[in-house]
């Protein structure tokens, strides 16, 4: 009789166990494109279309605030520097901060009224200001959109106004948001917070209504044209975990907002956050040929935060495949192996591992007797 219960009683628990192995289900959304990342692995956790090519509307203005932020940090543009207002900018239509032809504007309120208010006048006197006009400044933008592996864009303006060879994908424009957030926190923080912003005697609220519904949601961007529908780029922090997404299309400014709102729930509702490495922890120590140390110290250079449907966070186990042979130079930051994530033996995803610090070229002699010693290798 006891084995018959037992019996039983795994026979009743196998749908329940095949169901926990399913990953969860996302919303079905009224939208073109959508993407919802986990940032501290860049997992996708829901995706529609997510390299279907859009236009990007003012979602473009993240790309014009990236190059912006790399000038504060490079000296070529200090924030309280004053920008002339050319009658170019003046005269850009769409959106505007109300800049006026022949002033000067600081540069951080030119900031805030490109984030804020969306200013596509505010876009093009940093434009002007960066690469000397908007022309130049493109360029530098598919330059950067190359260098961050945004392969499926193209632009042609700092603003986002219509041009046919002015698109890009939800995967890219997540790929830029989590590159902003990553590589300019302080100004991330600073800027895409904030509810409004008021010049020229003119108080424009940010038109992100996340900001005022989810007090976790801290950025990121609106866009709107008639092609493109209603955009909204969004970020939230819930504890140790930062959800990114992306949905382009919607009918309406309060449909993208709710539907955003829905794709950030799901991802923490039926996900959990599992830490596997903390920032600069070690994962393995590697053999390094031909260097002047003979093994580099492999991990993430942020915590390894990856999301796993609920419950399932003890079964999560991880090996690390290093790539063999690594040769000196080794770089910090260089991918040196792949992280091969599985839940109960089963492949769940697989992610770069990176050198934590450098390994300079030994000697003559040094490379000399690594050289033989692989050859016999």
């Amino acid at each position: 009789m006891r084995i018959l219960r037992s019996a039983l009683f795994a026979f009743l628990c196998l749908p329940l166990l095949a169901a926990a192995q399913q990953p969860p289900v996302p919303p079905a959304l009224a939208a073109k494109s959508w993407l919802l990342i986990e940032s501290g692995s860049g997992q996708t956790l829901a995706a529609q279309a997510p390299d279907e090519r859009l236009e990007p509307a003012s979602l473009t203005k993240l790309m014009t605030a990236y190059l912006t932020f790399a000038a504060l940090r490079q000296g070529t543009l200090k924030i309280d520097q004053t920008v002339p207002v050319s009658e170019r900018a003046w005269k850009t239509g769409g959106s505007r901060m109300f800049i006026q032809v022949g002033t000067q504007v600081k540069v951080d309120d030119l900031i805030k009224g490109m984030i804020v208010q969306s200013g596509n006048d505010a876009c093009i006197a940093l434009a002007e200001a960066i690469a000397g006009g908007e022309e130049n400044f493109a360029q530098m933008m598919n330059r950067e959109a190359q260098r961050l592996g945004m392969k499926s864009t193209s632009f042609r303006n700092a603003t986002g106004l219509p041009d046919p060879q002015h698109y890009t994908t939800a995967r890219d424009l997540a790929t830029l948001a989590g590159a902003l957030i990553r590589d300019f926190p302080e100004d991330y923080a600073k800027y895409y917070s904030l509810k409004e912003f008021r010049y020229n005697n003119i108080t424009q609220p940010n038109r992100n209504r996340l900001l005022w519904l989810d007090p976790t949601v801290d950025g990121m961007k609106t866009g709107y044209t008639e092609a493109a529908g209603y955009c909204l780029i969004s970020s939230a922090k819930r504890g140790p975990r930062r959800l990114l997404s992306v949905l382009l299309g919607a009918g309406s400014d309060s449909v993208r907002a709710q539907e955003s709102l829905k794709l950030i729930n799901f991802g923490y509702q039926f996900y959990d956050a599992h830490q596997l490495y903390a920032k600069d922890q070690p994962v393995s120590s590697l053999k390094v040929w031909k260097g002047s140390e003979s093994a580099v110290k492999a991990g993430f250079p942020n915590d390894f935060i990856i999301a796993v449907p609920k419950g399932l966070g003890p079964r999560v186990k991880a090996e690390l495949v290093a790539q063999q042979p690594l040769l000196a130079p080794v770089s910090p930051g260089q991918v040196v192996g792949t992280l091969k994530v599985s839940i109960d033996d089963k492949p769940y995803g697989d992610y770069p591992v990176v050198a934590l610090t450098g390994v300079p070229v030994a000697g003559f002699f040094g490379r000399l007797i690594d050289s033989v010693r692989l050859w016999f290798n």
